[in-house]
């Protein structure tokens, strides 16, 4: 990528991205994240360094805890539990069959989830001694489920920057040389918007009011 966009596009990228990846601006994964439990509580996550996260997976007593929570006041299916990992996450982390069912025979085993048989199918559901247990953990438990949504939305975000970055390229080829003014304006113009999608509300309404002031001038309209 050349030019202005090369140039801008890249300092977008460290800015909202590359610090996540160091702890800084936001929560990142390894050992940065440190364990929810904290000392003697739930979630002490693996053996290095107590991060309940190995990957992209998070640690068999973290999914327990977040199993549970996700039972509490609504009895789930197996693959119904996954598919709300899943959709919590964006996307971002789906347990798999092999890490879900046997930590929900843990819950079972332990008496804090209860299963009904409904034909080849197991819904499962929160036991008065789950609730109890969850709620001694109910904060590591939001946690947990934070940091997902936190790390779904980043790799959205990234996601829709390496779209932007497919589609800057093949402009950079019009708006560098000169060729189109109107063409490199309009591109100028959503890049500077996409800078601007995570700020404040009030500097978004800043900005909606310009745009707002210079489409009047555009169109002529008083």
């Amino acid at each position: 990528m050349r030019g202005w966009f090369g140039h801008h596009h890249k300092m977008w990228i460290e800015k909202h991205f590359m610090m996540g990846r160091h702890g800084h601006g936001g929560h990142g994964f390894g050992r940065g994240m440190g364990g929810f439990g904290g000392p003697g509580g739930y979630g002490e996550g693996d053996d290095e360094g107590g991060s309940p996260w190995r990957g992209r997976r998070l640690s068999s007593a973290d999914l327990q805890l977040v199993l549970l929570a996700l039972l509490k006041g609504t009895p789930r299916h197996g693959y119904e539990l996954i598919k709300a990992v899943e959709e919590h996450s964006l996307g971002f982390y789906t347990p798999s069959p092999g890490m879900v069912y046997p930590a929900l025979s843990y819950l079972e085993d332990h008496g804090f989830a209860s299963v009904t048989v409904e034909g080849n199918k197991k819904r499962y559901g929160i036991t008065p001694e789950g609730e109890t247990w969850l709620a001694e953990r109910q904060n590591s438990a939001d946690a947990i489920l934070a940091q997902l949504r936190a790390m779904g939305e980043r790799v959205k975000r990234m996601n829709e920057a390496m779209a932007f970055d497919r589609e800057t390229d093949n402009a950079a080829e019009w708006t560098d040389t000169g060729h189109d003014p109107l063409r490199t304006a309009r591109w100028r113009l959503k890049f500077a918007l996409m800078e601007k999608r995570f700020a404040s509300r009030e500097e978004q309404q800043r900005v909606a009011d310009i745009l707002l002031r210079a489409l009047k001038e555009i169109t002529g309209e008083r």
